[in-house]
């Protein structure tokens, strides 16, 4: 290009790029740059010019080219497709009256912080350094997918709205970031789409605001995190998709509000997670799935339970705050699925890990007093009479109550109608206490039962002692052992 064809401005951009200087053309720091479509000629640029000094521009010995260019409108596509920049490229603070094109392009650096563009189309990008896209609004969809960034992507404070709600604002699907994705105070308009993207450090979308409404906000399946995935005090509006996702470190959504009514808010099935911290947030908006999910440490306050859950398969090795079991318990009475086993023996063994057997025993009942809803009457009738005596075998105590209370009554019974001796020369002296033990313990024989026989009703009372005392009998001894063995 020749310079004779530059207006003043581009002239200057141009004889600055051999050194590296930076060109401002902001008349002031806190102007807005959403007005950039007003500015005149003297903050005008060609992205054609931009492009011939990129691909072609002038070189000093010495010097370490760059484009360095601030507060500037800049007309026209800059098309960069399949282009190899040696240069590192900042424009920041710009007003862009069309999407830059920049697919399949090999970046050293990219820097467009502060400004102002109608969209983004850079699917399989490839950034040698940073890319920067601090505090940007894109008026249209922000095309990354596919892109390959060595360093840290920033978004931090970036405002991206679709122009049509059906579309994606953001797509960062199958990439791969060499660093971090920091991207707190984010806001989008649109879905996020983060599907099968991998990032080698933390990602961070705290007091992010993620809007789409009805549809997923963020679409992150099979997403690979080695580090941690911060979105604390994050509002999301739409549904968040984690399925197959992996996240090596601690997925925060502390203080963070989620709402989806009418469908899942949290969709974290068959995801690996080192940490899920649901914490000091109100309850969501909709359900929370974590179907076949595995998370080493899930932090689970109770206020942030919604209203529906999905738990089956779920699988996780610490439960924090420790908490009452009867104030767990609802949780799982909100499954979906209706009776789950498994979410009642995970809960059961976590508590068991930080030995607290008395909750466990708690949790242990409440899936007997489940599982009963879901037998036929004579099942319900008869787990109603095991659930009244002896507490499903959880509460032995229980049935040392009953045995006492047995013996009360056969001792007065037999005590005022003795039974008949079998043998009158041989029985020994009738007891009625020892006799009504006799009949109640399977085990321990005294010689009463064996030499006196009772008639009519005294009869019936004898075989429904000895009934009742088989199964009474075995309900506590269940129970010794089972506290004994796990001390």
């Amino acid at each position: 290009m020749e310079t004779n064809d530059l207006s003043p401005v581009e002239l200057r951009v141009w004889q600055a790029f051999a050194a590296g200087v930076a060109v401002d053309l902001r008349t002031a720091e806190d102007e807005d740059t959403a007005q950039g479509a007003d500015w005149g000629p003297d903050r005008t640029v060609r992205a054609s010019v931009l492009r011939a000094l990129l691909l072609n521009g002038p070189l000093e010995q010495g010097e370490i080219p760059a484009l360095r260019l601030g507060g500037a409108r800049i007309t026209g596509v800059l098309d960069l497709s399949h282009g190899a920049i040696e240069h590192p490229i900042r424009l920041s603070d710009c007003f862009f009256e069309d999407v830059p094109q920049l697919y399949a392009s090999r970046l050293r650096h990219l820097n467009l912080s502060g400004s102002v563009l109608p969209g983004f189309a850079a699917a399989t990008m490839q950034v040698d350094g940073i890319l920067h896209l601090t505090g940007c609004r894109f008026l249209g969809q922000v095309r990354l997918g596919g892109t390959h960034i060595a360093g840290t992507v920033f978004l931090d404070r970036a405002e991206i709205t679709a122009p049509d709600t059906a579309q994606r604002a953001l797509l960062l699907s199958h990439a791969t970031i060499g660093d971090d994705l920091w991207a707190p105070g984010l806001r989008t308009r649109g879905a996020v789409d983060l599907n099968s993207t991998s990032i080698a450090g933390s990602a961070s979308l705290d007091d992010a605001r993620l809007s789409h409404p009805g549809s997923f906000a963020l679409d992150a399946q099979t997403l690979l995190v080695d580090g941690d995935l911060h979105m604390r005090r994050t509002h999301v509006r739409g549904w968040i998709g984690l399925r197959g996702a992996r996240i090596t470190g601690r997925l925060d959504l502390s203080y963070a509000s989620l709402s989806n009514p009418g469908d899942a808010a949290l969709r974290a099935s068959s995801c690996t997670i080192g940490e899920l911290w649901l914490r000091k947030s109100p309850p969501m908006e909709g359900t929370l799935n974590l179907r076949r999910a595995q998370i080493e440490v899930l932090v689970l306050e109770v206020e942030a339970v919604p209203e529906e859950v999905l738990l089956n398969g779920l699988v996780y090795t610490d439960l924090a705050p420790h908490e009452p079991a009867e104030r767990r318990l609802p949780m799982l009475d909100r499954d979906a699925d209706g009776y789950v086993p498994q979410t009642y023996e995970q809960l059961t063994a976590a508590y068991r890990r930080v030995g607290d057997d008395h909750a466990a025993r708690l949790v242990q009942l409440a899936k007997q007093r489940r599982l009963r809803g879901t037998r036929a009457w004579y099942g319900r009738l008869w787990g109603y009479a095991q659930d009244a005596t002896v507490g499903y075998g959880f509460r032995p105590l229980r049935a040392c109550a009953w045995l006492v209370s047995l013996l009360a009554v056969g001792s007065v019974a037999y005590a005022l109608h003795h039974p008949r001796a079998l043998k009158t020369a041989e029985a020994p002296h009738f007891n009625p206490v020892f006799y009504t033990l006799d009949l109640l313990l399977p085990v321990i024989s005294f010689g009463q039962e064996d030499a006196f026989a009772p008639d009519g009703w005294y009869q019936a009372l004898s075989y429904t002692l000895i009934i009742t005392g088989w199964i009474l009998a075995t309900t506590v001894i269940t129970g010794v052992t089972r506290n004994v063995s796990r001390q």
